[in-house]
């Protein structure tokens, strides 16, 4: 599809504004090791092709000073990752829901993205009212499959991930997760998925394309992107999914040197899930 130069734009912006994006070099190391061999989806037994973490290093000490990180690892334990298996949402759990919401809104790429929203009419200009939108969107929960018990939400899909019946990885697109996963050894990463026209990713890519084993499945291809904000991914999948009525929605966007699709599929009002692929890498779930 063509570039959409208006999102590109934005997304720009939204780029520069994000002032607790991590570094690459300063606030986080990353060591790709070997390249993944392609495998399909559901495989156990896949060549390992790095034998140490993806990342080496990860200033921590930002991660818990920083308002909207710290407010975001505090949902990454409120969820039961096994899909079928209903989500109890306790009033704690509700409260720091409207904390990471509270702090997120806070933010100039937050605002960026509700000022956008509200000159095409897409959000109110109450930023309570945009929070309850954001809360709809994101934390309200649904069943994955039709008649099922309420299951997931688009936050636990895209940011913590989901297993299906123990054999398959569904989302888990976030970095913060993927470091903490990896940190206390329940993920493990297999190497990175190259672009046709760049033989491997260097250290100080933001955007990547992975394969990893988490919970005794392989994810065969993720990507992700790394170091950037919460706030920074909820507004851009925030404003894609706002935008277009359909089912899936695919927009190609430039931010920074990467071309990137960013897609974003829809369960009813709710987002089911949404993720970056890098342009010439192949596809992915």
């Amino acid at each position: 599809k063509a570039l959409n130069h208006e999102l590109s734009k934005l997304f720009n912006e939204m780029w520069d504004m994000d002032v607790n994006r991590f570094t690459p070099g300063k606030d986080y190391a990353i060591e790709l090791q070997g390249k993944a061999d392609a495998v399909q989806q559901g495989h156990t037994a896949v060549q390992d092709s790095a034998a140490r973490h993806l990342f080496h290093y990860v200033n921590e000490e930002r991660l818990k000073n920083i308002k909207t990180f710290a407010a975001f690892i505090s949902l990454l334990d409120n969820y039961e990752t096994s899909t079928g298996v209903e989500e109890v949402v306790t009033p704690e759990e509700i409260a720091e829901n409207n904390c990471f919401l509270d702090a997120i809104l806070m933010t100039g790429v937050m605002k960026l993205a509700h000022k956008y929203l509200l000159k095409k009419n897409l959000a109110k200009p109450d930023l309570s009212d945009f929070k309850n939108q954001l809360y709809d969107i994101w934390f309200q929960l649904y069943a994955r499959k039709e008649g099922d018990r309420p299951d997931s939400c688009g936050f636990e899909h895209v940011f913590v991930g989901e297993t299906r019946r123990g054999k398959q990885i569904l989302g888990l697109h976030n970095w913060v997760q993927f470091y903490l996963q990896e940190k206390h050894n329940q993920i493990d990463y297999k190497g990175y998925i190259t672009r046709k026209n760049k033989t491997r990713p260097d250290r100080d890519d933001q955007v990547l394309s992975i394969q990893f084993s988490w919970k005794g499945s392989v994810k065969p291809i993720g990507s992700t992107f790394i170091g950037v904000s919460p706030e920074f991914e909820f507004a851009l999948y925030t404003v894609i999914f706002l935008l277009s009525g359909e089912r899936v929605t695919r927009e190609t966007v430039k931010i920074e040197e990467y071309e990137l699709q960013i897609v974003v599929c829809r369960h009813g009002h709710h987002i089911g899930t949404a993720y970056p692929v890098l342009l010439n890498t192949s596809n992915e779930d």
